[in-house]
């Protein structure tokens, strides 16, 4: 390896100097400046590309770039300048036309000369930092054709006037349109945002204000709201047509605001139309149109439903609450289906199921339904009525049908307890009369009842079922020991269990002497094969029947007990007093006037007659066997005369009896709550409760004190000795 140091190359100059043309950049320049102008004449078929690209090139090799660059720009203004006097000088409709025309020249020649400077776009511009040949077209056109005091403003007018035009229907060129906005998009954002599309909504604006006040001062609601529509539909496949599909969020923007926002209280609350109109006359297309107008405006739907719930509960409280309608309970229920009906299809149809409308829809429901304490009464009925009855011309599917929209009632009922006392005394009487219309609907109405509210709900009802299943089985066992002993009259007895059944202690009438002896079989029978049983006679809720002869005429009776007993009396003598067959009887007095009512004064059934002749039953009235009586059937009932709805006796004591089965409910929960909690304030002690209770009924607060209370002095619970609102569990 040599030790002597390595030489560093050197570059060194020409030894000889080269000559350069002192006019080379003026006569280069002078060729590139005809051609240019050649290409906005629309000659350049005859020119060279390949020699004007050289001819660029050598310019910028010899660092001529920035003053090729320079007189660039001065030689397209020039250009543009007189592009713009021939624009300014169009006329009427021409004007969009010639500025296309000379727009698509531009954009042509534009990209010829980029292609001929391609060195310099590539090399000079990127380093010198300056804006690259096309786009430097742009930039001009834009600054001295779109933004020249002549041209701009009128560009813009006429740009607005068309759109004006084709709103008021006329037919414009869409294609002219959408080239001049295309223009403007090209030209940049800014550009478009600037000059044509916050004018365009500045002006949208103004026009729906004024338009939207016009057609609100002669339009119903409903043709409005079609209005609005249009005018929506229209503006969106405008924006499609001709403009930035970033513009269809603003101008949809501006049509919400101007027509359905300044003006959504007046629409909705509109008098002879609105919302409520459309309610009320069940205008499904109309509120879809609301529905769907609206839920594009702040607070459009929290408005409609408020204005909905309102109407609702204000119509409901009329329903519930009108004494006409209280009288008859079966109507009153159906009246609730049918508005509820109504409301389901309208939220279904028009309000797309929205859970929020269906949200209020129950609460509004809940609202004045527990109005009327009376509800839960008339629901029973309604029910008894159906399952009794049956629905008619109705198969199983449609009376499940009424039964699911019954117990979409049931769950608005803050007072279900109440319920359950009247369905019990309803189903005990269809079951004991034999007069359900199907098994299958009463056991599918328990499995609704057991599925809403839980097995303790149903638990007497079940049994009730199970009674009749063992009382039909008992009889045939009886008349099977009988051995043949079947003369005199028969009976069919059915067994209830103290607690299932809703029975009531009531004195038990005098029996005819020809049923006393079945009767006294049948109980020795029945204590002889249950041992620890009693049984009490319930003679108020029987039923018979009996043969009777009228001269010669022979008539079946379908009776109640009492009234049979009544009836027999009969055979022994042709007229009694009415102390005379109390007496006999010992039939209650008003159960005995009912029954009284139903044998003499009730057109058709009269089998006995009364004197004086008068609808009402008075101590001092005589009663004689009508002979005389007729009838087509041979076989007759006679239905006891009796409310459907209760007396406001019974009212008070049903209410009474429901008040005092919800006294151990209370304390129950009141122990549960205490027992897992040990110590517990006041009030959140009243919370759990309520909360624990609700499902069955809304318990009073006061009364729930009033438990408290109770349960401190039988010592479940104590006052804490430093806070008398803490209460402490004793175990």
């Amino acid at each position: 390896m040599s030790s002597q140091k390595r030489r560093v190359p050197k570059i060194e100059p020409f030894k000889h100097r080269v000559e350069v043309d002192p006019k080379f950049f003026d006569k280069s320049w002078k060729k590139l400046d005809d051609a240019i102008r050649e290409i906005y004449n629309h000659n350049a078929s005859g020119l060279s590309f390949e020699e004007l690209y050289r001819t660029a090139y050598n310019l910028v090799l010899h660092k001529h770039g920035g003053r090729l660059y320079d007189k660039l720009t001065e030689n397209l203004k020039g250009h543009l300048r007189e592009m713009g006097r021939l624009v300014e000088a169009a006329q009427g409709g021409l004007f969009l036309e010639d500025l296309q025309r000379r727009w698509a020249d531009h954009i042509k020649a534009s990209q010829m000369i980029r292609d001929i400077l391609m060195y310099m776009d590539r090399t000079f511009i990127p380093t010198s930092k300056k804006t690259p040949v096309f786009e430097l077209g742009l930039e001009l056109w834009r600054d001295t054709i779109v933004r020249s005091p002549k041209i701009h403003g009128r560009l813009l007018d006429t740009l607005l006037e068309l759109i004006h035009r084709e709103r008021m229907g006329e037919i414009i060129n869409r294609g002219l349109m959408r080239n001049t906005t295309k223009m403007l998009m090209e030209l940049g954002s800014s550009v478009y945002q600037d000059d044509f599309e916050r004018p365009f909504l500045e002006a949208s604006a103004s026009f729906y204000s004024g338009e939207s006040q016009q057609f609100i001062e002669c339009s119903d609601c409903g043709e409005y709201l079609k209005k609005a529509e249009r005018r929506l539909t229209e503006e969106l496949e405008r924006v499609t047509q001709y403009m930035d599909s970033k513009t269809t969020d603003k101008i949809a923007n501006v049509v919400d605001k101007e027509m359905l926002s300044n003006h959504m209280q007046r629409l909705i609350l509109m008098e002879n139309s609105g919302l409520v109109n459309m309610l009320i006359d069940d205008k499904h297309e109309d509120l879809t149109r609301m529905y769907d107008l609206f839920k594009r405006v702040p607070d459009g739907y929290s408005t409609i439903r408020s204005v909905m719930t309102s109407h609702i509960k204000e119509t409901g409280k009329t329903l519930v609450t009108d004494p006409e309608r209280l009288r008859d309970p079966v109507d009153f229920v159906q009246r609730l289906l049918n508005e509820k009906d109504k409301y389901d299809e309208i939220v279904s149809v028009s309000f797309s199921n929205d859970k929020a409308f269906q949200n209020a829809l129950n609460s509004s429901f809940e609202y004045f339904i527990n109005l009327n304490n009376r509800s839960p009464e008339f629901i029973s009925l309604y029910v008894d009525d159906k399952l009794r009855k049956g629905v008619k011309g109705a198969n199983e599917e449609d009376i499940e049908t009424v039964l699911d929209k019954v117990m979409m009632l049931f769950r608005y009922l803050q007072e279900k307890d109440v319920f359950e006392k009247y369905y019990k005394q309803h189903l005990a009487k269809r079951l004991l009369s034999g007069k359900t219309s199907s098994d299958e609907a009463e056991r599918s109405m328990l499995v609704k009842l057991k599925t809403e509210c839980g097995y303790q709900f149903t638990s007497k009802l079940e049994g009730m079922f199970t009674d009749m299943k063992t009382s039909h089985d008992t009889m045939q066992s009886f008349y099977a020991a009988l051995s043949g002993d079947t003369d005199g009259p028969t009976i069919s007895v059915q067994i209830l269990t103290t607690g299932s059944w809703p029975t009531q202690p009531c004195a038990t009438c005098n029996l005819p002497p020809e049923i006393l002896d079945i009767c006294e079989k049948f109980r020795a029978y029945y204590l002889g094969t249950h041992n620890g049983r009693r049984l009490t006679w319930q003679t108020n809720m029987g039923n018979a029947d009996i043969k009777a002869t009228f001269g010669s005429r022979k008539h079946e009776l379908n009776v109640s007990t009492h009234q049979m007993c009544v009836l027999m009396l009969f055979n022994s003598a042709d007229s009694f007093t009415y102390k005379e067959i109390q007496q006999a009887t010992a039939i209650p007095h008003v159960d005995l006037k009912r029954c009284l009512q139903s044998l003499a004064c009730v057109k058709g059934k009269n089998v006995l007659r009364k004197e004086p002749m008068s609808k009402d039953i008075s101590d001092s009235d005589t009663f004689y066997f009508n002979d005389k009586f007729t009838s087509k059937l041979v076989k007759v009932k006679i239905g006891t005369v009796v409310a459907q709805k209760e007396t406001e006796p019974e009212k008070l004591e049903t209410r009474h009896r429901v008040e005092e089965d919800r006294k151990p409910q209370i304390e129950a929960a009141i122990v549960r709550i205490m027992k897992s909690r040990r110590v517990l304030d006041h009030n959140s002690v009243v919370t759990e409760v309520t909360k624990q209770l609700q499902s069955r009924f809304l318990p009073n607060p006061v009364v729930i004190k009033k438990r408290i209370e109770s349960l401190i002095e039988r010592e479940f619970l104590e006052r804490d000795k430093t806070d008398r609102k803490m209460y402490r569990y004793l175990a």
